[in-house]
């Protein structure tokens, strides 16, 4: 498990800046005067700073670093100048913190605060960004000193801001580690067993095997893990964090901890990238460990479905029917369209079960998405303007991209079938909408519901401003916020 980074909240010291030891990060603002940090620094390395930022005036982005290696008149081994504008968004704040830690390689960093009113970000920014991925890697590596010094004049106040936001962040770190992870080590039951493991973060932490998933008629579910040896799973996760009873807010995710596409084989090439497709599981599990280390006043149910989807003598084929939890009978058209027969039964147990005040679903679900939208944006599908509104608001300003995209009759009736009560495709034309549209069927006409398909944003080639290649944790943030702002009181 990679582990956020430490911080310490220290007061101001000029007269120690001189003496710190290791790697400084000092914020400088694009225009205006320097902050006593700064000014400090500035001395000490006889106008270096003021050098380097009427040099970089005119040509200075955000998240640019100049660094001053074994700056005279100090005993850092380097100082690294982080242009940031006085007025600064939540995004840029964080995108500051991200370009330290990107230069923060395996020293520990004294960061000086000159940004009061944005420290806490600045620090989510830093822990954010710092992650790697290299459990299974055995050549030896520099060790990584796991701990930041913030220095700064408001030091308790920096330190309670930022506790909520890394709270956040071991979140994130949790589902980027489950997504990253290669699936035979994370199976069924070694993901069942992570998630078991948070209890002692305070979550209820229920498992349903195969058994009585049999038991509630999971059958459109289990028709996905018939092929694989791993058994079929459902985890529930509660969190009860609000002073009354209040219906709970659901939060479901799809689990494949691999996807072969069954017996509808996917082409070997790009195949090994199947291991990201439980990343809807993996965003819930974030997010109610989050919500759990933050103690947020809410009540928070999570569930995921966790399957292998593996072609077999036994496996489900093109063709057959299988029944869902709901009663309604599906014609399997092609079995790479896995998922939502997995979410189909969790959605269902969820309403049932604990009559949510509102239901989010997560996915790695169609590649239709990704031509649609690309890597930059989530899809959104609802039935709700205000719920998905009061998302897309979140997410906006948690600085993850989603795009909502539309449901009708037009794209359920792509879904019609001859001999069951519907297909789990619609064909090539707008397959992420059908997607959506399956889904959607087996939501309560009362129930205000959130689709969000994953599969561009939940894993990518290339860094982003907050991660490195690979799992981003894409949703963690945003749905974290979605319960402050909607579900807290």
């Amino acid at each position: 498990m990679v582990e956020v980074l430490k911080f310490t909240f220290i007061e101001t010291d000029l007269d120690a800046i001189a003496l710190s030891q290791g790697r400084i990060a000092l914020l400088v603002p694009l225009e205006g005067n320097l902050g006593q940090e700064a000014r400090r620094v500035n001395r000490l390395t006889k106008g270096a700073v003021e050098r380097m930022r009427t040099a970089k005036a005119e040509t200075a982005k955000l998240g640019d670093v100049v660094t001053l290696a074994w700056p005279a008149g100090m005993a850092a081994e380097a100082v690294d100048i982080v242009f940031l504008p006085r007025r600064c968004s939540v995004d840029e704040a964080r995108k500051a913190g991200a370009a330290m830690a990107k230069r923060r390689g395996s020293a520990a960093l004294l960061m000086l605060a000159g940004n009061q009113s944005k420290a806490a970000e600045i620090v989510a920014g830093v822990a954010m960004r710092d992650y790697g991925f290299d459990q299974h890697k055995t050549a030896e590596s520099a060790e990584d000193a796991r701990s930041v010094t913030v220095m700064s004049n408001r030091p308790a106040e920096n330190e309670v801001a930022a506790a909520p936001l890394l709270a956040v962040a071991e979140g994130v770190f949790f589902t980027r580690d489950l997504v990253n992870e290669p699936a035979n080590v994370l199976t069924t039951t070694d993901f069942a067993n992570r998630l078991v493991a948070l209890k002692s973060y305070g979550l209820d932490v229920e498992v349903l095997e195969e058994d009585k998933l049999a038991e509630l008629g999971m059958g459109a579910l289990l028709s996905v893990g018939e092929g694989s040896d791993s058994p079929s799973k459902v985890v529930v996760m509660t969190w009860n964090g609000a002073e009354d009873a209040s219906a709970p807010l659901a939060l479901v995710g799809k689990g494949v901890v691999f996807d072969t596409g069954g017996i509808s084989l996917k082409p070997a090439a790009g195949m090994e990238d199947m291991t990201m497709d439980m990343g809807g599981a993996g965003v819930v599990a974030g997010a109610m460990k989050a919500l759990a280390l933050r103690k947020a006043k809410a009540n928070v149910v999570g569930l995921v479905g966790l399957v292998e989807n593996m072609p077999s003598g036994s496996a489900t084929r093109p063709g057959d029917v299988v029944a869902s939890m709901k009663g309604d009978t599906i014609e399997v058209i092609n079995t790479d369209a896995e998922g939502r027969l997995v979410l189909c039964d969790v959605m269902h147990y969820a309403q049932e079960r604990f009559k949510p005040a509102g239901m989010v679903d997560l996915a790695t679900l169609t590649g239709a998405v990704i031509i649609g939208l690309g890597h930059e944006n989530a899809g959104v599908f609802s039935n709700d303007d205000a719920f998905c509104n009061g998302f897309l608001k979140a997410a906006e300003a948690e600085g993850e991209g989603a795009w909502r995209l539309p449901l009708g009759k037009g794209y359920a009736d792509q879904l019609k079938s001859r001999i069951a009560d519907v297909k789990n495709v619609g064909g090539r034309p707008a397959g992420s909408i059908t997607a959506a549209e399956f889904l959607h069927r087996f939501v309560a006409k009362d129930m205000p519901w959130i689709h969000l398909d994953i599969a561009g944003v939940a894993s990518v080639k290339g860094e982003t401003a907050l991660a490195p290649k690979g799992a981003t944790g894409w949703g963690v943030m945003a749905l974290s916020r979605l319960v402050a702002d909607k579900f807290e009181v």
